[in-house]
């Protein structure tokens, strides 16, 4: 497996973290959402450690983009990506909170807040709900879930409507 890391010119300075900054707050999840999948499914693109600080400094100074990562990670987990759903809340937690403090809010063990979080965790709804809600209380959001119907669910009704629709026309001639 190849791992990247930034490339730091004689200066000191970073062409991609330049580069990252400069993206608006949406592209810039949009990336590490994809980076994050790139690392799931154990392509030839690893995501380092570096990459991660990028985004966690970014996340720490820019509340537009902070915010956003958490409804992403959000979104993502009740959409059933909940792999990324759990890697994109754990790099939130890590830029934001950190473990020892979310640890110490909800008296579960910071070991353990790593394994529901990690590629194999598997928080129980209590637990996740009230770290969820912690976070909201932290960043000054509240999350809403509403249904949304789909694309593809509107195209079978729309298509089922005018197969129901040309029956009965024809059936009233």
């Amino acid at each position: 497996m190849i791992g990247i890391r930034e490339y730091h010119d004689h200066a000191g300075r970073s062409p991609f973290r330049e580069w990252f900054d400069k993206l608006n707050s949406e592209a810039s999840r949009r990336l590490q959402a994809e980076e994050e999948r790139t690392e799931r499914r154990r392509m030839k693109m690893a995501l380092t450690r570096d990459f991660r600080e990028t985004v966690q400094a970014r996340a720490k100074r820019d509340p537009a983009f902070r915010k956003g990562l958490f409804s992403d990670a959000i979104e993502s987990y009740l959409s059933g990506e909940a792999t990324l759903g759990k890697e994109l809340l754990r790099d939130y937690i890590n830029a934001i909170v950190g473990f020892p403090r979310l640890a110490a809010h909800t008296g579960i063990h910071v070991k353990t807040l790593h394994q529901m979080f990690g590629p194999n965790g598997n928080p129980t709804t209590s637990n996740f709900s009230e770290i969820v809600a912690y976070l909201q209380q932290v960043e000054g959001v509240r999350f809403e879930a509403r249904p949304v119907r789909t694309t593809s669910r509107l195209r079978k009704r729309s298509w089922l409507h005018r197969a129901i629709r040309a029956t009965s026309t024809v059936m009233s001639r």
